[in-house]
């Protein structure tokens, strides 16, 4: 029995010199905490990547009808122009569009394939002219509106203005 009870004594007084959970501050919890912060940003991480990819596509799909809409423009030569072109040729003048032929072919293209432009709500030519008589330059910008920080960038802008441009020579 004597051994009994300076072992029990022993014992009772290991547990009553450690403090309490409760006055030590326990780290109960703190991984939860940590993991739901991790889980944030990694989801702001992939919505501004997701985002930057669907600005890169969507500038890549402006870049295509910019191509379509200056070869559109280049191989547009007026009938005046066209039944001109031996004499102005004698004479040593190219068949070569104006800047107003050029900006009239690329509105028509994109009138005559609304299907290419009708992904943009605020799709607007920027330029397009021929400063050289034989090559064509289109500009066009639109505005992006990408899907998953919309709702973030709403009270900031109505979206992100993405441009491309696009030259073709006319012979």
């Amino acid at each position: 029995m004597t051994r009994r009870g300076p072992a029990l004594v022993v014992a009772r007084s290991r547990v009553a010199s450690r403090p309490s959970r409760d006055l030590r501050g326990g780290d109960d919890g703190q991984v939860t905490i940590l993991l739901i912060g991790f889980v944030v940003v990694a989801l702001a991480l992939l919505a501004v990547v997701v985002s930057a990819a669907q600005l890169h596509l969507e500038r890549t799909r402006l870049a295509a009808l910019a191509d379509l809409a200056a070869l559109a423009a280049a191989e547009q030569v007026s009938d005046e122009t066209y039944f001109a072109g031996s004499q102005t040729a004698a004479a040593g003048v190219a068949l070569a569009p104006s800047d107003h032929e050029v900006a009239a072919a690329v509105d028509d293209y994109l009138v005559d394939h609304p299907d290419t432009a009708a992904r943009w709500t605020d799709l607007r030519v920027v330029a397009a002219t021929s400063p050289d008589g034989r090559t064509v330059r289109v500009s066009l910008a639109a505005v992006v509106r990408p899907a998953w920080t919309a709702r973030v960038l709403a009270p900031f802008t109505d979206g992100v203005v993405v441009g491309a441009s696009s030259s073709a020579r006319a012979w």
